[in-house]
């Protein structure tokens, strides 16, 4: 996405288009609502867990976290992410660190969930789509429906984790 090596021409052309493009307004409107939909998504968000702040990224990803006492104990914990080129709305399983991420890509690479990935992802341990391409024509419907998969999926991997650990125990 962004080359750590551009150089300060490069930079200076990238600059002089984003600011010509927030000009037009449509970013800025664009960027403001799904902010706003990352906002309502965490305040809805079920008490059963606790959320943390948004994560606003780097027009990459933003996402909140979300935790139980069983995740943080395993130093793991959910997310609720925007893809921002897709505009998808995706499940992620987070780690604390690298080393606890590559514990639990060996744990769960060949997971229903992890069905076709080969190679462990960069951010996250598993992803599962939750909605695909943000629609505000039907957003209260996709509020609910991502709200109550987040959960489902969050507390299918929570089940399949506890039984494998009860496999290994």
């Amino acid at each position: 996405m962004v080359a750590e090596n551009t150089d300060a021409e490069e930079l200076q052309r990238c600059l002089a288009v984003y600011r010509e493009q927030l000009a037009h307004g449509e970013i800025a409107t664009a960027y403001y609502v799904l902010l706003r939909l990352m906002g309502q998504l965490k305040a809805e968000f079920p008490a059963e867990y606790k959320t943390g702040s948004i994560s606003p990224g780097y027009l990459d990803y933003t996402y909140f976290p979300f935790w139980n006492a069983s995740l943080r104990e395993r130093r793991l914990r959910f997310g609720v992410v925007l893809n921002h080129s897709t505009l998808n709305l995706e499940l992620w399983l987070m780690a604390q660190n690298a080393n606890v991420q590559r514990e639990y890509w060996e744990v769960l690479r060949n997971s229903p969930w992890n069905e076709g990935v080969a190679v462990m992802p960069k951010y996250h341990v598993l992803a599962i789509p939750l909605w695909e391409g943000v629609d505000f024509t039907v957003e209260a419907q996709m509020r609910i429906v991502v709200r109550r998969l987040a959960v489902k999926y969050a507390s299918e991997v929570q089940d399949y984790l506890a039984q494998l650990e009860q496999q290994e125990g």
